[in-house]
C-alpha cells in the first residue's frame, strides 16, 4: 500500500511554531513513527507553502497512490483550486487538521476540501495522521 502525506503552508514548522496549538512533535518524528507502526505501508511525504505546488503533487499522485492524507493548512479555508484538484482525482483523500478547526476562528470552519474528501479528522494533534492511515486500512 502506498500512502502520500501532503502538508500545506507553515506545516514545515511543526515542533517549532505555536506549540500550544500544534504540539512539539516535528513532521519527521510523525513520519518515523508511522513507518515503525506500519512497516507494510510505503509512505511518501511532501510539503509546500505554495498552493500551485500542492495542486501539482495532488495531480501527480492522485491516480496511482492508494491514499492521500492532506493537511492543506490555511489553504483548506481559501482554496477552491485544491478542492477542485481533489475532485478530479481517483485516489481517496482524508483531510486532517492537528487542531480542532471548529474550536478556532469562524473562518476556519469552512473547508473547500471536505466536500471532496473521504473524510475529515480534526483536533487530535499529530495523531490525526495515524487515524487517517487507519481509515485506509479498514
Amino acid at each position: 500500500m502506498n500512502i502520500v502525506i501532503i502538508n500545506g503552508p507553515n506545516l514545515n514548522l511543526l515542533g517549532k511554531r505555536e506549540s500550544d496549538i500544534y504540539g512539539l512533535q516535528s513532521m519527521a518524528e510523525v513520519i518515523s513513527e508511522l513507518k515503525m507502526e506500519y512497516p507494510e505501508i510505503h509512505f511518501a511525504y511532501y510539503q509546500s507553502n505554495v498552493e500551485g505546488k500542492l495542486i501539482n503533487k495532488i495531480q501527480e499522485v492522485g491516480f496511482s497512490a492508494n491514499g492521500i492524507i492532506l493537511n492543506a493548512g490555511a489553504y483548506t479555508h481559501t482554496s477552491v483550486a485544491i478542492g477542485d484538484a481533489i475532485r478530479a482525482i481517483t485516489t481517496p483523500v482524508v483531510e486532517v487538521h492537528i487542531s480542532n478547526i471548529f474550536a478556532r476562528e469562524d473562518y476556519r470552519h469552512t473547508s473547500f476540501i471536505s466536500p471532496h474528501a473521504k473524510g475529515c479528522i480534526t483536533g487530535f494533534g499529530t495523531k490525526v495522521y495515524r487515524l487517517a492511515v487507519e481509515s485506509f486500512l479498514k
